[in-house]
């Protein structure tokens, strides 16, 4: 099987290895970077899968998957371009880095695909989003789609979407978590303890969920079911849309993929 080096051991790179190794990789064919020595020893005792250096890793494996901060990419590049060759795959997971910067800075058709995952693939359930580079194969976006189906579902996008990818999916998870806690607070308000407010908020938003994935039905459907004519949810989307929560979300993610767009052109030069 192919070998897979993660390049940034945080909580994205622990929670891929974490994955792989659920979904039947072995230790050995796995291999990962980490500046602080003390979290290397604990994930390796944790994980079985041995730290190395990025020149070691480029030789002993053959996918990459960078998965350090968008600003701290320079000095992995850096590290990179003397050791890389074309049989090396380079999958980054940096928001807002455009699989340019890498043919840019690395060695010529070294193949690069641009993934945007989120944190759900800290428990499995992660939504990644992948495009091919320039010297990317059909091939190399297969074996992307096997190693990040381990941790949730993989779609294709044109590179052209993907900061509004970013914006709505990337950084998704963190509007549903600013969601809950508002409403959370709404239960306190109204009364109701926090652990039980948070037990009604959460599953209610676990069954949402469930639903929208497995009934096919479209949102708004499903929202009008709960929707009685004079009722206590009318009254609540009423004072949704007059407070202009809806305008808000719209503002919010466009907002989001305009930083995703900032972050790949302060790489430009």
């Amino acid at each position: 099987m192919t070998t897979i080096a993660v390049l940034g051991a945080g909580k994205i790179g622990e929670a891929l290895l974490s994955g792989l190794l659920s979904g039947g990789r072995l230790p050995e064919q796995l291999m990962f970077t980490e500046r602080y020595a003390e979290r290397a020893a604990a994930l390796t005792k944790q994980y079985g899968v041995r730290v190395v250096d990025v020149p070691t890793a480029v030789r002993d494996a053959e996918v990459l998957v960078v998965a350090v901060k968008p600003q701290d990419i320079d000095p992995v590049l850096d590290e990179l371009a003397p050791v890389i060759s074309p049989r090396n795959l380079v999958v980054s997971l940096c928001a807002g880095l455009p699989t340019s910067l890498y043919e840019r800075k690395l060695p010529n058709d070294v193949p690069v695909v641009r993934v945007m995952p989120n944190t759900p693939m800290l428990v499995g359930q992660a939504m990644s989003v992948i495009s091919a580079g320039r010297h990317a194969s059909p091939q190399h976006l297969v074996l992307v789609e096997e190693i990040l189906g381990t941790v949730g579902e993989v779609i294709r996008v044109p590179e052209s979407q993907q900061d509004a990818v970013t914006a709505l999916s990337g950084s998704g998870p963190a509007y549903f978590f600013f969601l809950v806690e508002a409403m959370i607070d709404a239960g306190i308000l109204l009364g109701i303890p926090r652990n039980v407010a948070e037990k009604l908020i959460i599953q209610s938003a676990v069954g949402a969920a469930a639903m929208l994935a497995q009934t096919g039905e479209h949102p708004v459907t499903l929202r009008e079911a709960v929707t009685s004519p004079a009722g206590t949810t009318i009254m609540a989307i009423r004072e949704l849309e007059r407070h202009g929560v809806r305008a808000a979300l719209l503002a919010a993610i466009e907002a989001a993929r305009d930083r995703s767009e900032e972050l790949g052109k302060a790489h430009e030069s």
